[in-house]
């Protein structure tokens, strides 16, 4: 798990490496272990280390092997390198070192832009061509690892983070007003590959980029997710659907131990973590470390499920590290957060996952986590209406969209708002594609490979490498999540959702953890905005700066003042939060 960086030039001059060392100096929380730069002519790449695999310096990054006139930089981990090394030994490949960094080089020698196909993991790479001059951009099936794009002053720039992109200063900040109203609307979820900055984009999950050196690009999407059933598929019963996630879901944890140093498990004492904490008791894994995080309440609603956390970690004997934290300190976390961000994320938990990985960086170096059952298995209360809607796009928008476009009109100044209803086309788009036919695979399918992507999975990603921590997520394993999508929606709805998921876990776990109303990650008082939390956000949206830039209709902004908790999304969420963390946000970045 690192941090990458680059530029390609395409108007004769050379790569300014006094540049790719200031992406790299942004993006060191990354990477804190070491760094380094390479460049050659026109081309020029940046990496920090973060030693999972191979802790010598023979790993050391950007790696460049001579003999096959290759330079990688690579973020990321190939869980099944060691099979795939011996596959290239047997075909002549000799290694000077022994991490998953050389098996992509050797991999893309041989089997050339293929070779993303035989990994099993979460991946951004670049690797460049010495002879040809080609560079070739690749990120992994889920989006797990970021690539950011920007081209600026006949340069295409790379990097893992935005704000590495920024610092170049040769990016165009201004706001993306089509990726504003996904903002505001989708909950959030600005799809790759905008961002919030009109100079910057980002690479599609599963998409591999050849760059040739005149400047011509050529994307290739190498893999989709398909909902499409056999009839066997169709037939066969629950408990073989139990019995084959169960077996896949195994395999993806024992692949996820992969590693030189130790691995611990963040548990939040759901049913998704609890169970990853079981299957690596069964792999005989001893003094498991177990990290869970709580805050104090407000308006009524608990902060907490320490009870279910603390159910699991005596079950398993876990080395369990439980972090209460009051609400002066969550306050005092959040610059640093939204700071760590290299989009706007307006969940609550952010701030979790970021006080989380502090506390956990300073015992282990790897965790897995739960993010991605619910998206793959069907946990989240608007699939059930879906499953017999007539109009999926209408049912969907209700439940998940914060606002729908008319109402995006008064909430935004004029200058911003668009009178086409983009996000809803989007969703429309989405679900229009062949390869999953029900409304319910429609939305498992645009939440699996779009929303999670820039949302949950972006999350954790930030808020764990804000401290050098490297965050392995099992249930979005592919095979794993292409099992899943044969498995018929029944199966999934069942049981208020996860219903094969959780009849697979019965196998591992105690019921109590189970059979339970569902929890989320709370932080009461990002919900519930009052005293010290109303007068940050109030402060930061009646600022010079805010005002200057206008995004938002005043009139809007003193109803929300007036009245913070009137005004909650369809997914529980704050309209004031989520306006304020965008101006801050902004305001942190110097946007």
């Amino acid at each position: 798990m690192c941090g990458i960086c680059g530029e390609l030039r395409f108007d004769g001059r050379s790569a300014d490496i006094a540049m790719l060392e200031r992406m790299t100096g942004v993006m060191t929380p990354r990477g804190p272990d070491s760094g380094g730069v390479v460049a050659r002519g026109r081309v020029g790449f940046g990496h920090r280390r973060l030693k999972i695999i191979d802790l010598t310096n023979k790993a050391e990054q950007p790696m460049v092997d001579a003999d096959l006139g290759l330079t990688i930089a690579f973020n990321g981990c190939i869980y099944n390198y060691p099979e795939l090394r011996e596959e290239l030994a047997g075909l002549g490949y000799r290694f000077f070192s022994h991490g998953d960094t050389e098996v992509i080089l050797k991999a893309y020698h041989a089997w050339g832009i293929d070779c993303v196909k035989r990994f099993n993991g979460m991946f951004a790479f670049a690797i460049h061509e010495r002879d040809s001059g080609r560079v070739v951009l690749a990120r992994d099936r889920f989006g797990i690892k970021p690539l950011y794009l920007a081209e600026a002053d006949g340069a295409l720039m790379f990097a893992s983070s935005l704000p590495a992109l920024v610092a170049t200063g040769k990016v165009d900040v201004t706001i993306d007003r089509v990726a504003l109203q996904h903002y505001m609307t989708f909950h959030a979820v600005v799809p790759a590959p905008r961002t919030m900055l009109s100079g910057v984009r980002k690479l599609p999950p599963a998409t591999v980029r050849v760059i040739e050196p005149d400047g011509t690009q050529k994307d290739t999407q190498f893999w989709r997710l398909d909902f499409t059933r056999t009839p066997a598929d169709v037939a066969r019963s629950a408990e073989e659907w139990r019995d084959m996630v169960l077996a896949s879901l195994r395999q993806a944890v024992r692949r996820r131990m992969v590693a030189d140093v130790p691995v611990g498990v963040l548990l939040s004492g759901g049913v998704d973590s609890s169970v990853i904490v079981g299957l690596l008791a069964e792999e005989g894994q001893k003094g498991l470390m177990t990290f869970s995080i709580g805050f104090e309440e407000a308006n009524g609603e608990k902060g907490d499920e320490f009870v279910y956390s603390d159910l699991i970690a005596r079950h398993y004997d876990t080395d369990h590290h439980k972090i209460f934290i009051p609400s002066t300190r969550m306050l005092e976390a959040l610059p640093a957060t939204i700071e760590a961000m290299s989009e706007p994320m307006v969940s609550y938990d952010n701030v979790g996952f970021f006080l989380l990985s502090q506390e956990v960086a300073k015992h282990i170096k790897v965790v897995q986590s739960g993010q991605g059952a619910d998206e793959i298995f069907g946990g989240y209360h608007w699939y059930p209406p879906l499953a017999s809607s007539n109009a999926p796009v209408d049912d969907y928008a209700r439940h998940f969209f914060d606002r729908d476009n008319g109402r995006l009109g008064t909430h935004l100044n004029p200058e911003w708002h668009l009178t086409r209803d983009e996000a809803r086309a989007f969703v429309e788009e989405h679900f229009a594609m062949p390869g999953a036919d029900d409304p319910v695979d429609k939305a498992l399918r645009l939440d699996s490979t779009v929303m999670l992507v820039d949302d949950p999975v972006k999350r954790v990603d930030n808020m764990t490498m804000a401290w050098g921590l490297e965050a392995r997520v099992p249930f979005l394993d592919y095979e794993l999540a292409e099992l899943a999508a044969r498995i018929p929606s029944e199966h999934k709805l069942s049981q208020g959702g996860k219903g094969v998921l959780k009849e697979a876990a019965r196998q591992v776990i105690p019921h109590e953890v189970i059979d339970r109303k569902k929890g989320y990650f709370p932080v009461p008082a990002l919900k519930y905005i009052e005293g010290s939390t109303l007068e940050m956000v109030e402060s930061a949206l009646t600022s010079q700066k805010a005002r200057e830039r206008g995004l938002f209709d005043q009139r809007y902004l003193e109803r929300l003042f007036a009245d913070p908790k009137s005004a909650i999304t369809p997914l529980r969420g704050s309209e004031l939060w989520q306006v304020a963390l965008l101006e801050m946000w902004l305001q942190t970045h110097g946007l």
